[in-house]
């Protein structure tokens, strides 16, 4: 779907800088004895695999910190007035989603804009049904909220017709500008990143030895290839064993995960130590399923979200209730840097480039915080309109 895209030299950059963290963290396990193990690890005595421990540990530790300096745009274009942006969601019942949609709102004051967000309901013909009613509007700019555009291409190429420039989040696989669909940009982290560092903490938290269990939605297209990922990168520790690979369709979540779970639990009992989902709401649908088993709510199994960080997911973790860690989506800040890349599409000139780093967020640096919200970005976004 993206083997026509062409990275902005600053997707490059971004891309280069994270590749470096990364590089240090993914490497080929060796898998004999050892005794390294890290801070709030859940196994003792010798590493399953020293090697790849030692490197997920460093990759950990540095995800970790929070007094990350802003590392986006310093310059750009000022303000343009009298823009009006229709957010088209997934779902707002989405944390995700709706986040970026508030960061939107948010930054849409600040410079000066209108926003509206229109629901599609998390079904296809509602999905459909809201970008042609957006397109419609003829909005100065759409923003495609976590959906496959190809699935509304009929009202992509319909906007792009109107000289409607599209924004997503979420949307494709890659940060940065697409050509197939075309989309002016598309902010997201790299999920590479994202399904390295949930699988570098199981090998880290665990000690290279873990019984996982992976939950999955294989009906979205980022969402399957993020798992896939966390298989890949899991399977570098030799004394990490995937248990099941769970696929369970997002709207369908709170009705199958409480059944999935019990199943699970019955199936593996002390063998399951650990899990990761592609969406922290799994997490929320399972907790009354593991409290009902009598599992303690700080595990294990030792639950990581890999993906969004909604206010709930960093509730359970400070609380030790079924989740103990996860990779937010800086969600206010992506939305800060949608009406600016709008700005800059307005205004003629390309998009940024940025790509927000990996972020890692357990009870030990979160500090009772119930989102990711790193410094300096209003500012900055701030300085560049001039606002």
């Amino acid at each position: 779907m993206h083997g026509n895209r062409k990275a902005t030299p600053g997707v490059m950059r971004a891309r280069s800088a994270v590749t470096v963290l990364l590089a240090a963290a993914t490497v080929l396990a060796g898998c004999g004895r050892g005794s390294s193990s890290g801070p709030g690890g859940s196994s003792t005595g010798p590493s399953g695999c020293p090697a790849a421990h030692a490197r997920a540990r460093a990759a950990v530790g540095q995800a970790m910190k929070t007094d990350v300096p802003w590392n986006g745009p310093t310059s750009g274009p000022s303000a343009v007035s009298g823009k009006t942006i229709v957010y088209v969601a997934e779902t707002m019942t989405n944390p995700g989603v709706a986040g970026a949609a508030g960061g939107v709102r948010e930054a849409a004051r600040v410079i000066g804009w209108n926003v509206r967000v229109i629901d599609g309901g998390a079904t296809p013909a509602g999905i459909q049904a809201a970008m042609s009613a957006a397109v419609t509007l003829k909005p100065s700019g759409i923003v495609i909220g976590g959906f496959d555009p190809n699935s509304t291409s009929r009202q992509v190429s319909r906007a792009d017709a109107a000289g409607i420039p599209l924004i997503g989040w979420h949307a494709v696989a890659a940060p940065g500008p697409s050509r197939r669909p075309r989309l002016f940009t598309n902010v997201t982290t790299r999920v590479e990143d994202v399904a390295g560092i949930s699988a570098q903490w199981i090998i880290s938290h665990s000690n290279g030895h873990a019984g996982v269990v992976l939950f999955t939605d294989a009906s979205i297209p980022f969402a399957r290839n993020k798992s896939e990922l966390i298989r890949k990168d899991l399977a570098i520790c030799s004394g990490v064993k995937l248990l099941s690979y769970e696929n369970i369709p997002i709207p369908d979540a709170s009705s199958r995960t409480p059944r999935e779970i019990s199943s699970l639990l019955a199936r593996f009992r002390s063998k399951w130590t650990h899990s990761v989902a592609i969406n922290d709401l799994y997490f929320a649908d399972a907790a009354p399923a593991f409290r009902a088993a009598g599992k303690k709510g700080s595990g294990p199994p030792f639950n990581i979200g890999a993906g969004d960080g909604d206010p709930s997911a960093f509730q359970r973790i400070n609380s030790k209730q079924y989740q103990a860690a996860t990779v937010p989506e800086p969600l206010s800040l992506q939305g800060w840097q949608i009406v600016d890349e709008f700005n800059r599409a307005f205004s003629g000139r390309p998009a940024s480039g940025y790509v927000a780093p990996v972020h890692l967020s357990t009870a030990d640096n979160s500090h009772g915080a119930t989102t990711w919200d790193p410094s300096g970005y209003r500012e900055a976004y701030r300085r560049i309109w001039g606002r």
